[in-house]
């Protein structure tokens, strides 16, 4: 049965990384990043419709790559029960199986990440990621997150370093 293993966390943790280096490792994964869809979008830094847009046709992407077979890796935040509802709703639709993995580590550390990212990433997304998380609330938004996403049902794996943290998530979907 194909699997959407979806990477859940809170910024910088590591999400984006960690599916990455899955796909690299797993020919055929579709690695689908919600966050590089939405860059598609012409004007997307004006567009507030750009991320609704964005997770709909991932949600479309999503259903039919499962359905040929084939594993889905989704590095992507969610913190509401009815988004998360949406990509399980899609797996079953493609007869899949929605594997919810949420990387955690402790608020100090993912404002740190988040931080370390933002000065040395280059990246549009990661620039225009930054300044929303300033404006609304900067680190303490960023810690009021982790813990909001401390509540939700998931697997937790503990988000240490690279090499560790990809032992354990290869390890709760069973494949150490």
């Amino acid at each position: 049965m194909a699997r959407l293993i979806h990477l859940n966390g809170a910024p910088g943790v590591g999400k984006s990384t960690l599916a990455q280096r899955y796909g690299a490792e797993h020919p055929g994964v579709l690695v689908c990043d919600v966050d590089r869809l939405r860059t598609m979008i012409a004007g997307w830094e004006h567009d507030p419709d750009a991320a609704g847009r964005s997770r709909t046709t991932a949600l479309a992407m999503i259903t039919a790559y499962l359905a040929t077979g084939y594993d889905v890796v989704l590095p992507q935040l969610v913190a509401r029960d009815e988004q998360l509802a949406r990509f399980t709703a899609a797996a079953e639709a493609a007869r899949g199986e929605h594997v919810h993995l949420m990387l955690v580590t402790d608020p100090e550390t993912v404002v740190r990440r988040f931080r370390e990212r933002a000065a040395e990433s280059r990246d549009p997304w990661t620039a225009f990621a930054t300044a929303t998380w300033d404006a609304e609330g900067g680190d303490d938004a960023l810690r009021g997150w982790a813990a909001r996403l401390d509540r939700m049902d998931a697997v937790r794996v503990p988000s240490t370093d690279p090499e560790a943290t990809y032992r354990r998530l290869l390890a709760a979907l069973g494949e150490s």
